[in-house]
């Protein structure tokens, strides 16, 4: 059994920056036709000429893979129209975290609420420039996303032509909210689509399966999965693929993110070839995103078969979602 995908689109994606960026960018280059690049770099992204220099780093690490690194910018409360005008041209959205709560987003906002925002959510509202927001509150764990929620409600009702993404959602009522509001889509990553917080903590402590926002309940996959699954017009894969060395995941202090950039597309084929939606995979990784965006991506033909593969044990010093484990689908070709 084959599929043929055209044009596969990663639209959360982090390719950190030196060594780490040569390591794993053309690892994404080498499968996707594109991916949304992540600005939480240290110091952040948040100026032209950081967009600009950090692309250019990313298209040296990829070589002659056909690749389009689609660029953001970290979100600040001081954009204005004539800055955001200026920039536009060369992003595809801006990145908002609240402050502290994921890796190196020490410098995001400390208060979400729109009235302290309005100055850049006008001009990105006006100007059609999409705001992705990591969408967690700073309380209980399992709670951090739902109780998000009403902030992602209030900013849709205050700019109801600011398209808003909500980033890797991992609860029922993430996927609830879709319904309520026009102006809101999310991104969906392959590791909440397989897992629940029973496998990274149910037994042994699995470092390599821990990100944020964490893995949620039975129920909560559930829900990710009928919208993924169907190919619902308002969600598209978003790897949030996040690599960190070994030492820094296999420590105290393990540091949050699952590694899936090589195996997303094999993996998410062998998902949904058993649920037998295999025909839907193409809109969910590509198509939808296209369609959210405005977006005409390169021209890339990946092709993945049902034949085992065994995912290598690292790639560099980083250790890969399901490391030396058999899979049941792989990449066949590329064209």
């Amino acid at each position: 059994m084959q599929i043929t995908l055209n044009s596969p689109l990663d639209m959360h994606l982090h390719l950190r920056d030196k060594e780490m960026l040569k390591t794993v960018a053309p690892l994404s280059a080498h499968t996707f036709a594109a991916a949304i690049i992540m600005p939480n770099l240290v110091p952040p992204v948040t100026t032209l000429h950081e967009v600009l220099a950090y692309k250019k780093r990313i298209l040296e690490a990829v070589g002659d893979e056909v690749f389009e690194p689609l660029m953001t910018l970290f979100f600040k409360d001081s954009y204005d129209y004539a800055f955001l005008e200026e920039a536009k041209p060369y992003i595809s959205g801006i990145k908002l975290y609240p402050a502290g709560i994921t890796t190196n987003s020490e410098g995001g906002v400390s208060a979400i609420e729109s009235a302290a925002l309005s100055m850049t959510l006008t001009a990105m509202s006006d100007l059609e420039i999409p705001l992705l927001i990591h969408g967690e509150s700073d309380g209980f764990v399992m709670d951090r996303e739902k109780e998000f929620i009403p902030v992602y409600e209030e900013l849709a009702r205050q700019f109801p032509n600011l398209k808003i993404i909500m980033e890797h959602i991992t609860t029922k009522e993430s996927v609830a909210a879709l319904e309520r509001h026009e102006n809101l889509y999310a991104t969906i990553t392959l590791h909440h689509l397989l897992i629940t917080l029973d496998e990274v903590a149910g037994g042994m402590l699995q470092p390599h399966l821990f990100c944020k926002p964490i893995a949620k309940r039975p129920e909560d996959r559930e829900a990710l999965l009928s919208v993924a699954l169907s190919a619902h017009p308002k969600v598209m894969f978003g790897s949030d693929s996040a690599p960190h060395p070994q030492h820094a995941k296999e420590s105290c202090g393990c540091a949050a993110g699952v590694f899936t950039a090589p195996v997303a597309l094999p993996l998410l084929a062998q998902l949904f070839d058993a649920h037998g939606k295999l025909d839907n995979l193409q809109t969910f990784v590509s198509d939808n995103a296209q369609i959210i965006y405005g977006y005409t991506p390169p021209v890339k033909e990946v092709t993945l078969e049902k034949k085992p593969f065994t995912v290598p044990e690292k790639y560099g010093e980083v250790v890969p979602m399901y490391a030396g484990e058999e899979i049941k689908w792989s990449i066949r070709s590329v064209k």
